[in-house]
């Protein structure tokens, strides 16, 4: 079966077929190729005066020409990453609640200083309900929770500006041009 020229096609081989080159962004001499070059011109690369080059479809998708939601595909552009860092102006506004807990003793406070695996005790003496500024926590596990207010719009960075990757699930084949065959004839 005879195909035209400026055909792209995916091939499962592991070699471009006779007639066939692969997609590869490879320049041809336009001598060679004058009916491939008449088809593809120089939008694919080359100087247009001895070369021209070959879509390169090499870890790369094919997009249909012509404009989309504002976005307009001209032939022979690229475009695309495979990663994309998000920053946090990419991240819509949201909020988060919380809820905590403040631990303290019910026990009398006997130090002035906090420590590691201190708490915070009831200052001064239950019974003669004398108040010492200077005391105010105790070495003892905390025994009551205290509920707590969460502070609302506080700003906090979260995250990191590291690449993401974008890449859609794929299998590799080969994309072909066909080189030999019947010339396209135009409408």
């Amino acid at each position: 079966m005879d195909e035209y020229i400026g055909i792209v096609k995916l091939f499962a081989g592991n070699f471009a077929p006779r007639g066939w080159l692969v997609c590869n962004g490879q320049l041809l001499q336009i001598q060679q190729y004058s009916a491939v070059y008449a088809i593809l011109g120089t939008q694919f690369g080359g100087d247009g005066i001895t070369t021209f080059g070959l879509p390169n479809l090499q870890g790369a998708v094919p997009v249909g020409v012509g404009t989309l939601n504002g976005t307009t595909y001209a032939a022979g552009d690229k475009g695309g990453n495979t990663s994309v860092t998000l920053l946090g102006t990419n991240i819509p506004a949201h909020t988060h609640t919380g809820t905590g807990t403040i631990s303290v003793s019910s026990s009398n406070s006997t130090l002035s200083t906090p420590a590691n695996g201190n708490a915070i005790g009831v200052p001064g003496s239950n019974i003669s309900r004398v108040f010492t500024p200077t005391l105010g926590f105790v070495a003892a596990t905390p025994s009551v929770n205290l509920a707590s207010n969460i502070t609302t719009g506080a700003t906090v960075n979260a995250g990191a500006t590291v690449p993401v990757s974008v890449v859609q699930p794929y299998t590799a084949m080969l994309y072909i041009i066909c080189i030999e065959g019947i010339f396209p004839p135009r409408p």
